[in-house]
């Protein structure tokens, strides 16, 4: 079986991402294994690469986050960073569509001595979003999942995260072809809803946003009001 390809970050230059992992070290063994047991499980190369989890961890710290919810579990590599970033205090809700990646995550988070301070639900989050409502405001969301859903998770987002909290979404460069009207190998429709989810949330007035330069696009926003 042959490894995942290597997801790229800072300017594209793999002599760079190379020394900037062998100098800040995103990847222990809890998260190599999470990683190994996931690739192992047929799951598709899609998680969060190693210094986008490192992101997760620090913003979420950095956010003093405690209560946070990601759509888009996959293997649990990524929830297992940002419960990391939220410390003992901290509670995940995360969201996952297939029944048999939600259990490699429940056995990831039980790895990562984490199984007492999240909840795996599984289904689309769309509609199993509003069971945690009555929990919120929460102080982080993470949006890992369909692209056409993206627009939908935002104004849930909306009206969810506290003044104060933090919206991360990965993928928001739409793989390099969120620009283009016609994306050659991608869906239009998804481009196009990925175009709608950054226009709101850079110019709507719910957030002050940025977009991380990552090889894929992060956007990182802080909820104004």
């Amino acid at each position: 079986m042959g490894s995942p390809p290597v997801k790229g970050f800072g300017q594209g230059d793999p002599a760079l991402a190379a020394w900037t992992e062998a100098v800040y070290r995103p990847e222990d063994d809890v998260l190599r294994q999470i990683r190994e047991r996931s690739v192992a499980a047929g799951l598709p190369p899609i998680q969060v690469g190693k210094m986008d989890a490192l992101h997760l961890e620090v913003i979420a710290r950095v956010s003093g986050a405690r209560k946070a919810v990601e759509i888009g579990t996959l293997g649990g590599y990524s929830g297992v960073c940002l419960l990391r970033g939220m410390g003992s205090g901290g509670f995940l809700h995360t969201f996952e569509l297939d029944p048999g990646r939600a259990d490699l995550a429940r056995r990831s988070f039980e790895h990562a001595g984490l199984a007492d301070q999240v909840r795996v639900h599984v289904g689309p989050a769309a509609e199993r979003l509003r069971g945690i409502e009555p929990d919120g405001p929460f102080d982080l969301v993470f949006v890992d999942a369909d692209k056409a859903g993206y627009p939908g998770y935002l104004a849930w987002a909306e009206q969810h995260l506290r003044v104060g909290g933090v919206l991360l979404a990965d993928n928001t460069f739409g793989f390099g072809h969120v620009h283009e009207d016609e994306p050659e190998g991608e869906d239009p429709g998804a481009m196009a809803a990925l175009r709608r989810f950054s226009d709101r949330l850079a110019r709507g007035g719910r957030f002050r946003a940025t977009m991380l330069p990552t090889a894929e696009g992060m956007s990182l926003a802080v909820k104004i009001r």
